[in-house]
């Protein structure tokens, strides 16, 4: 749990980090660090049901 905490830390220090990098903005760079992982987590979610229809669409069909 410790290492899971550990790289949500660096990831949202990374995340606001590069945003104000590219921004040169608090106020962008925080909403890039908030909305980033909500789109990732979406976006996550359909790719894990088009990957498990893709495996499913893949078998042969059994044959009674």
């Amino acid at each position: 749990m410790a290492k899971s905490a550990a790289f949500g830390a660096m990831h949202v220090g990374i995340a606001f980090s590069v945003g104000y990098a590219l921004t040169g903005s608090v106020t962008v760079a925080g909403a890039i660090t908030v909305v980033e992982p909500i789109c990732n987590t979406v976006a996550h979610y359909f790719f894990d049901r088009w990957w498990d229809g893709r495996d499913g669409a893949a078998a042969p069909l059994a044959s009674s």
